[in-house]
């Protein structure tokens, strides 16, 4: 994999060359693609099935699988008509696709374990694994000292209360052989949490990399260099990202709907890793919003391509699935972290049934 600062070096590059956003909208139609209308094959409008889809949270960078798929038509080809909307976190688009307000939704593998257990009458199932490594991650400075998790004990650490990353802290801790007890954690709203750190006034935070990193070193002046990232998949916690999700009722009285879905999102997501540039350019093309930051973009892309959409695991399995042994020792971790009564099977939780064959899924 190409390290993170050459990533992010080509993407800028690329940026400066002409990437610039323009005012913008946070719905889009496969119908309404120039690549879609020009594609010979693909049915007429009136033939397509409508989709909803909710992103996690805004629309970045890190959603060139859905642009692509969009822009390209692939949505089209399977007979799809996909318009989405932006998120407002994991825990709010889980809620969302299991209401029915949308058909097929991203959010927190994790998150949706626990939304199971609250809600049993409204049982939803992960379809495809977007990240297959997480984004949880403890980020301190690196004059503190603090040079690894272990020597969190006696910090003082910001976060949202709900920050998952920071609701996992005992489980990490336990790894790494640290008392959780000892850290004391500041509530703090999730546009203050970086500067709290760039201010002095938080030992360390957690967070999502791609959420925090690009705003520290480009928005707050502190470098890599700077920084110390604890990531839990490299402490004990071999945790996957993001996953497309639908509801159990949905995938199961539509299963060509979300297989059609999985197909055009995973073959986006194969065309992302392959050129980062182009992928980037589709991002910025299909965002057409002005308050779309090219150069925070680059970064977040890059620590994604480095980080998390690919590992070992994916070099062998292909794209979009689990291991199942990996996932249930992750759920067992959750289960422990978020003090819930019941553990799911791995079954419970992810439905290989939309996957495309792995020979297609592979790199």
């Amino acid at each position: 994999m190409m390290p993170i600062r050459s990533i992010a070096g080509s993407l800028l590059l690329a940026a400066t060359l002409g990437l610039v956003a323009c005012g913008g909208a946070t719905e889009v139609s496969t119908t309404e693609s120039p690549a879609a209308e020009e594609t010979a094959a693909a049915p007429d409008a009136a033939e397509l099935t409508p989709v909803k889809f909710t992103l996690s949270w805004l629309f970045q960078a890190v959603d060139a699988p859905l642009a692509i798929a969009l822009e390209k038509g692939y949505f089209a080809e399977e007979g799809l008509d996909v318009t989405y909307e932006r998120g407002f976190g994991s825990a709010d688009s889980i809620t969302k696709i299991a209401a029915g307000q949308y058909d097929i939704g991203e959010g927190d593998l994790y998150s949706m374990i626990e939304f199971n257990e609250q809600n049993p009458d409204s049982q939803l199932v992960a379809v495809a694994i977007k990240f297959n490594r997480s984004p949880f991650a403890i980020v301190t400075k690196a004059e503190s000292g603090i040079d690894s998790p272990a020597k969190l004990e006696g910090a003082n650490l910001a976060a949202p209360a709900g920050d998952g990353p920071r609701r996992l802290w005992p489980v990490l801790a336990q790894e790494v052989g640290a008392t959780a007890d000892s850290v004391e954690w500041t509530n703090v709203e999730p546009q203050l949490r970086e500067s709290l750190l760039a201010q002095g006034n938080a030992d360390g935070i957690s967070c999502f990399s791609i959420s925090c990193l690009p705003v520290l070193h480009q928005k707050l002046g502190l470098p890599p260099e700077d920084l110390n990232v604890f990531y839990y998949n490299d402490h004990g916690l071999d945790l996957y990202g993001n996953a497309l999700i639908v509801r159990k009722d949905f995938l199961a009285e539509n299963p060509e709907v979300v297989q059609g879905f999985v197909a055009a999102y995973l073959q986006g997501l194969k065309e992302a890793l392959a050129d980062p540039e182009a992928a980037l350019a589709v991002v910025t093309e299909v965002a057409d919003d002005e308050l779309f930051d090219v150069a925070i973009e680059s970064e977040r892309m890059a620590i994604a391509m480095d980080r998390l959409y690919t590992s070992p695991e994916v070099e062998t399995m292909g794209l979009g699935g689990v291991d199942p042994d990996r996932l249930s020792a992750t759920i067992d971790q959750v289960v422990e972290g978020f003090g819930l009564a019941n553990t799911p099977s791995v079954e419970d939780v992810f439905d290989s049934s939309a996957l495309p064959p792995q020979e297609e899924r592979m790199l």
